[in-house]
């Protein structure tokens, strides 16, 4: 049977996102290496609601590594220390009796934390509605093979659709960049004949809109795509920046009057 450890929690508390926050640190005991990382925190509220305790807020759904909606830093790392992993799916045995971890919010101007470790990731929401789709007509669904696409693009547009939007690679950006995640939703639609109608619509507005929400430039560091659980690359975003450049140059008017797009 596997050894239970004990741990010294540092867990960042907020009541509401217009009150001030504080490290609040917490024992957690007797846990199981076999837990996840969010079934010792619950293991931790449950004794805190037995106290008559407020219990720590953090997001979760599937627990599956799926959704996207866990996330945390923990120990100065989005989704904890281990590479490819969601926080809902690290487990307990990459962690060392004895250890003191922080746990704190995703950290960006433009992820407001509404309570603790849930912090308001809408501003993602509203990127992708801003162009992360396609337009088609309905009727009968066309045949699975009316529009070849070759292998190499359909292996890069899955690539791509791999990214769950949980916000790593923005908490993991020392510019709060949302580049990565960005660029994945374009690449996704760009790589396919589906999206080619609205591809240069698409990049411009989706871009507009995430400079809208307050997220900033990237420059290169690269710890999105370390932080990122599903290995999104960064070429992605080169991809992105050069549909930006023809867009832009699409849109430009013509020399000697007149307007609208090319």
């Amino acid at each position: 049977m596997a050894k239970h450890i004990n741990l010294t929690l540092q867990v960042w508390r907020q009541k509401s996102a217009q009150s001030d926050g504080k490290f609040v640190e917490y024992p957690a005991k007797n846990i199981s290496p076999d837990m996840s990382f969010l079934e010792m925190l619950d293991v931790v509220n449950e004794g805190l609601i037995h106290k008559g305790d407020e219990p720590i807020a953090f997001d979760h759904d599937c627990r599956e590594g799926i959704c996207g909606t866990c996330g945390m830093v923990v120990s100065g790392r989005p989704h904890g220390p281990k590479e490819r992993t969601t926080t809902c799916q690290l487990h307990m045995r990459s962690f060392k009796d004895g250890d003191n971890l922080t746990i704190e919010p995703w950290r960006a101007e433009a992820f407001p934390v509404i309570r603790d470790l849930v912090v308001d990731r809408g501003a993602f929401d509203r990127i992708i509605a801003a162009g992360g789709f396609v337009s088609v007509p309905t009727g009968s669904p066309q045949d699975a093979n009316a529009l070849p696409v070759p292998k190499e693009n359909a292996d890069l547009a899955m690539d791509a659709a791999a990214c769950i939007g949980c916000g790593a690679c923005v908490a993991a950006c020392p510019n709060a960049s949302a580049m990565l995640f960005v660029s994945a939703k374009i690449s996704q639609l760009a790589l396919l004949p589906q999206g080619q109608p609205e591809r240069y619509h698409r990049v411009r507005d989706m871009i507009a809109q995430m400079d809208a929400e307050g997220f900033g430039t990237c420059t290169n560091h690269g710890e999105c795509e370390a932080a990122c659980p599903k290995g999104i690359k960064m070429e992605n975003i080169a991809r992105m920046n050069r549909d930006f450049i023809v867009a832009s140059l699409i849109s430009r008017p013509p020399t000697g009057g007149g307007g609208g797009e090319g």
